[in-house]
């Protein structure tokens, strides 16, 4: 039993992660899609933890020699509707497992939560800055399963800033992003700031190639402050900051392959995690 609670709630630290990995350059900014454009992006993730930090940020492994393993496949959407609005939409679905050496193993797997929105291109500064404000729905696709999140419809409102600049003869951008999310479970549904910042370089003159790193972070706040493995509950009250580096590729101007690798540099009530993932990017031109 002790087994599965403790599974229960590290599994969701899984999930945070397969959600705030697709923020790259392409999927997460004030950058507009031109209209009639379908941007598709399937991706896959890895996350590992064996430790994690407890409510005062000491850094602790888990018990009985516990590691944490879950990979995730993500489908990604995005759509130009006009110059001012687009329309996007993404769908997780994870396999989790958590062992310790004194216990079997417990798994779970499944949709996690489907999240629908409308971005809308507030401005830009001569046509290399811009900003946006995005409105997003959640929804989850599942019931009585804690270990796949919190089983709670949400909102959240995100503003975005983008821009790029010419460095030499290659170019530079910049994405930065900061959104805040509710969940109406009742009095303790959880209240996030979910926050983003990208520095991506390209590496040739022709834009096949690029890096670029990433510092992101999730506070979450919420009046179910408990963060005992004796108890089921969803961690609802913790905090990270991960950074992660990217290298992107583009076959052509319709395809593109993104590779990831991060890490979790501190945070309280959550667990140490690595991660790395991999997306295809698809771009379709219906105008």
């Amino acid at each position: 039993m002790r087994l599965l609670k403790t599974f229960t709630k590290t599994a969701f630290l899984a999930i945070i992660f397969l959600i705030t990995s697709k923020n790259n350059s392409f999927a997460d900014g004030g950058f507009p899609v031109r209209p009639g454009r379908l941007l598709i992006s399937p991706s896959v993730s890895y996350f590992f933890a064996s430790s994690q930090w407890d409510s005062t940020g000491v850094k602790k492994p888990f018990a009985n020699g516990g590691k944490y393993t879950s990979i995730g496949a993500t489908l990604y959407a995005e759509y130009g509707i006009s110059r001012r609005f687009a329309a996007v939409a993404s769908l997780p679905y994870v396999y989790n497992q958590y062992s310790q050496s004194n216990a079997s193993t417990a798994t779970s797997s499944g949709l996690t939560d489907l999240e629908t929105g409308i971005r809308y291109y507030l401005a830009n500064i001569d046509f290399i800055y811009y900003f946006s404000l995005q409105g997003t729905a959640i929804t989850p696709m599942y019931s009585n399963n804690t270990s796949l999140g919190y089983g709670e419809e949400g909102g959240e409102l995100k503003l975005a800033f983008s821009g790029s600049a010419p460095i030499g003869n290659l170019s530079a951008y910049f994405n930065a992003a900061d959104g805040v999310r509710q969940y109406f479970g009742g009095s303790n549904g959880p209240i996030q700031n979910r926050w983003n910042a990208t520095f991506g370089l390209s590496l040739d003159e022709e834009f096949e190639n690029q890096v670029s790193a990433t510092l992101s972070g999730i506070n979450s706040w919420s009046t179910d402050k408990s963060f005992v493995s004796a108890l089921p509950e969803t961690n609802k009250n913790f905090s990270f900051i991960q950074a992660s580096l990217s290298y992107g590729h583009s076959f052509s101007h319709e395809i593109s392959l993104f590779l990831t690798g991060g890490e979790f540099l501190t945070g309280k009530n959550t667990g140490v995690g690595t991660t790395f993932s991999l997306a295809f990017i698809y771009r379709l031109d219906y105008r």
